[in-house]
């Protein structure tokens, strides 16, 4: 059966700084030296301090289930109740470990589809996964065709203008760099001059532009951000020097770095800023009624610990949060 071990960093004792310095790499770093055996499809990560997680990339892993609960399923708008199911969408592409493909290149795996099946099971839904661009996630929740985001998107002000949130874990950014760079980030004068790539119409993106400002403000170069929306391509940059540096979620930076060992994550960021921790949430159209309903399926998958097996077995439990919020404070519109 294909896995791949992950060895992840303790959660230390003290309350977590909200700026992350790069020499310390906390949050969700999967960790520094890999080697593996391709033909039996297996990834052994080895690092100290920290435990190990196998995770398997295999079609026919079982996911982790729980009970439907009335009470909870009966706070469902009722046109959702009648038709039965519950329309997810997601982001296409390979972005490990939180959506991507399976070993046979068709079966969607990842801590956000099991993350949203398990919240499908409280809800007693049939849970159907669609996957579709990033912008198009949006477009399908104002339209209606959709009823929930679970595709890693991070609570923002301005996003809660038009949407609902109920969160389930805390997000985390990753500065991936070729290997033995040299390359440290810590904040915005780190990244002064460089050719940074992101995604266009992500947090990463916003953060990346009030840094560049900040950095103009200041006397420094500004960022020269380069924009790529297919990950295979962004990594092809990096290796071959076109981009000195990719922000992206820490979780698949540090995916990448640990299978490929060819990049590294060289500083990590909240998702909201320097002052705020940054949160993950499932998604909802405004007013659309789910957002309650989806919070308490999630804080209940939260105290029967089934929701801890799924972040474990991801290798994510370091971005567990204790209790699902609706529409907590985000990234600020203004993040500098």
């Amino acid at each position: 059966m294909p896995a791949l071990t992950v060895s992840r960093p303790r959660r230390a004792a003290a309350p977590r700084p909200r700026r992350f310095a790069a020499s310390l790499l906390a949050a969700s770093a999967l960790v520094l030296a890999a080697c593996g055996n391709p033909e039996a499809g297996t990834t052994d990560v080895a690092a100290a301090p920290g435990s190990k997680t196998r995770i398997d990339t295999s079609p026919d892993r079982k996911r982790i289930t729980t009970a439907k609960v009335d009470a909870i399923a009966a706070q469902v708008p009722e046109e959702i109740r009648e038709r039965g199911t519950l329309e997810i969408v997601d982001s296409s592409g390979s972005a490990a470990p939180l959506t991507f493909y399976a070993t046979d290149n068709k079966t969607v795996i990842g801590v956000e589809p099991d993350l949203a099946h398990l919240v499908a099971d409280v809800l007693g839904l049939k849970p159907r996964i669609n996957t579709v661009s990033w912008e198009n996630i949006f477009v399908g929740l104002d339209s209606a065709k959709y009823d929930v985001g679970f595709s890693n998107i991070t609570v923002t002000e301005e996003r809660k203008e038009k949407y609902d949130f109920a969160t389930y874990r805390e997000d985390n950014l990753g500065f991936a760099a070729k290997k033995g760079s040299g390359l440290k980030v810590a904040g915005p004068e780190d990244v002064a001059g460089l050719k940074v790539a992101v995604s266009s119409g992500t947090n990463q993106e916003k953060l990346l532009v009030e840094w560049s400002k900040e950095n103009e403000k200041a006397g420094r170069e500004p960022v020269d951000i380069k924009y790529y929306q297919s990950e295979s391509d962004t990594y092809l940059a990096l290796r071959s020097g076109r981009i000195d540096l990719y922000v992206g979620p820490n979780p698949t930076a540090a995916y990448h770095a640990v299978t490929s060992g060819n990049t590294e994550v060289v500083g990590t960021y909240s998702g909201a800023g320097a002052t705020l921790q940054g949160l993950i949430a499932a998604t909802t159209k405004k007013d659309s009624g789910l957002a309650k309903p989806l919070a308490a399926a999630l804080n209940h998958v939260i105290e029967n610990g089934s929701y801890a097996k799924v972040l474990a077995r991801w290798g994510l439990s370091d971005e567990a949060v204790p209790k699902s919020e609706i529409n907590p404070p985000g990234l600020p519109k203004n993040a500098a």
